[in-house]
């Protein structure tokens, strides 16, 4: 990764070097919260390189769709900037690969199932802790090392369903359901960033690196706001409440003539606007709907007479005037309409260069602005730049090929 910004012509793209320039991860992650933590931090400067197992990120298999070289949506959407090499690390030739990769680089995060790097002799505390002082170790798993839980795997859904996200999700005739997107997975991604950019700023002052444990369990609990802090103060289980929040009123899904809208009144005196701009102030002074609280409590008597109001509205109208108005609403709209609407291509959400188009960044930087810098890699793709770049010879490769360290083709 070069430190100039793309020149190609695109969207969403990296217009500077990014905050991150200069970082140095080693990217042993495969599927999703690894990678998408990845993708963030290469989005915004940071070198990412992407060690691949003999049969790649099983994710380039996870479709349809796939692009024209046969790598799967799912693959594509979350590995942008990144640099791949086949690697195989059950070789001690392919370990000591990543050890001189290691040389020099600030991050290295990996998703295998614990223990798996201590029995390669590459364990944090054991080795790697010593012969890398200012290295940061991030290790994403399902439940930790250790506990009760500790060592078994975990995927999105499943955490989804044990640390309660399930049951908060959908209504009560539903019942539990899962979240139509990977949120854990994401969510855990996000966190590890996050636990990663603390771990290196704490760097600066000692001179360190740390280990940084992140797992889909404690990540996925961490999103239970606020039905766990319901929990902790009325002792009362939390229920599936469908598209109204369990804590305001009105704050929901309402049909129009035109589409379905989504409406918010976050406290008393925007709930007054609310109902002066829609013309009919005295339902504020009710005192069935003069407080949040009371708003809550006769929740069915105040969606019966906003379903009323809203029926013969123009859904897309009424909300633009709304939020001119200062009240948060909005159409509910389908992924496709979402990324058509002006405002998603006015703040760059989709980015594209050549083939690729992916989700952009979410944040913005006003001097250090990343982006996309490159399409998502094929298998393999980089491996003699990467390893060239860290001495390793012609012959050096040329024998790690032929003893099968090094992987070209993905092993089916």
């Amino acid at each position: 990764m070069t430190d100039a910004p793309p020149t190609s012509e695109g969207k969403g793209l990296a217009r500077s070097a990014g905050a991150l320039a200069g970082l140095r991860v080693i990217d042993l992650t495969r599927v999703l919260g690894g990678p998408y933590c990845t993708m963030v931090l290469s989005d915004h400067g940071a070198d990412v390189i992407k060690l691949e197992p003999p049969q790649g990120d099983e994710v380039r298999d996870w479709g349809p769709p796939f692009d024209s070289a046969g790598d799967a949506s799912y693959f594509l959407g979350v590995n942008r900037n990144k640099r791949s090499v086949g690697l195989d690390l059950s070789k001690p030739a392919g370990r000591e690969v990543l050890l001189r990769l290691l040389e020099g680089a600030d991050v290295l995060i990996e998703n295998f199932k614990p223990g798996s790097m201590e029995k390669w002799g590459l364990g944090y505390e054991q080795v790697l802790k010593a012969r890398f002082p200012r290295l940061v170790h991030c290790r994403v798993s399902g439940f930790g090392g250790t506990g009760p839980l500790g060592g078994f795997p975990g995927y999105d859904a499943v955490l989804q369903a044990m640390t309660g996200l399930m049951s908060i999700n959908g209504t009560e005739t539903s019942g539990p359901t899962r979240l139509g997107n990977p949120i854990v997975d994401i969510a855990t991604g996000l966190f590890s960033a996050i636990g990663i950019l603390m771990a290196l700023q704490e760097r600066e002052k000692s001179g360190l690196g740390q280990y940084v444990d992140m797992t889909l369990h404690d990540c996925g609990m961490a999103l239970l706001h606020p039905h766990a802090a319901n929990y902790f103060l009325n002792g009362k289980r939390p229920k599936p409440t469908g598209n109204p929040h369990p804590n305001l009123a009105p704050y929901s899904k309402f049909k129009t003539r035109t589409c379905e809208i989504f409406v918010a009144a976050g406290n008393d005196p925007a709930f007054r606007k609310f109902c002066e701009f829609l013309g009919f102030p005295e339902v504020a002074q009710d005192p069935r709907f003069a407080t949040n609280g009371a708003r809550v409590t006769n929740r069915d008597a105040l969606t019966e007479i906003l379903e009323k109001r809203f029926a013969e509205e123009d859904g897309h109208d009424l909300t633009r005037r709304m939020l001119a108005a200062g009240l948060p609403a909005g159409p509910v709209l389908h992924v496709d309409e979402a990324m058509a609407a002006e405002h998603t291509a006015h703040r760059a959400m989709v980015t594209e260069l050549g083939e690729y188009r992916g989700l952009g960044t979410p944040i913005k930087l006003s001097r250090t602005p990343g982006g996309t810098r490159a399409e998502p890699p094929r298998f393999a793709e980089h491996t003699d730049t990467v390893l060239a770049a860290r001495g390793f010879s012609a012959e050096e490769l040329k024998a790690l090929r032929a003893s099968g360290v090094l992987v070209e083709q993905r092993r089916r």
